[in-house]
Parts: C-alpha cells; sequence; structure tokens
C-alpha cells in the first residue's frame, strides 16, 4: 500500500494507493483538479466544488459509455477505467458529505 498527496482544488489530499498505481492516482487527482479550475466557481466552497467536478467526470464517463454503445463501430473502451472513475467519483461525493457533516 502506497500513499500519494493530491493537490485539488488547493488543497492537499493523502490518498492511499495500490502499489504501482502512484502515477495513476497522481493522474485522476490532476484531472479532478483540472475539472476545478475549468468550472471557474469561484465563491463556493470546496466540498461543493468537489462534489461538481465529481458529476461533471461522471458524465463525461456516463457520454464515453453511451457512445462506445453506439450502432456504429468505435475504438475500444476500456470499460475498468469508466468504472474506476465511477467508483472514484462516488468516493469523493461521501468525502464531501462526511465533511459537511
Amino acid at each position: 500500500m502506497s500513499n500519494v498527496t493530491l493537490t485539488i482544488g488547493g488543497r492537499n489530499y493523502t490518498v492511499a494507493c495500490a502499489a504501482g498505481e502512484e502515477d495513476h492516482v497522481t493522474g485522476l487527482g490532476q484531472a479532478i483538479d483540472a475539472k476545478i479550475q475549468s468550472m471557474g466557481a469561484a465563491g463556493t466552497n470546496e466540498i461543493r466544488q468537489l462534489l461538481f467536478a465529481a458529476l461533471l467526470l461522471a458524465d463525461e464517463v456516463h457520454e464515453a459509455k453511451s457512445v462506445s454503445r453506439a450502432p456504429t463501430p468505435a475504438p475500444a473502451f476500456d470499460d475498468s477505467q469508466a468504472d474506476r472513475l465511477e467508483a472514484i467519483a462516488a468516493k469523493l461525493e461521501a468525502c464531501a458529505l462526511a465533511l459537511e457533516g
């Protein structure tokens, strides 16, 4: 088990991950941070920022899955990555709810 520190929305979060997954988890954290930055959600609290970022990322995953089910041939899509993003989005939402307490 390893730990990585993610900087999301200007705050650092230490997250545990499987050995060898550090770069992958770091990349996911960067994607979440980029989504928060692109939202331009100044004035909203960090819990809401994380929640909206998770929802937007989950929506992108949903759209990607919908496209992969289209009747026209599409490039191969790795559903395990989409499932991982959905799981991360769910965990972020649970963390946000816990922080709101």
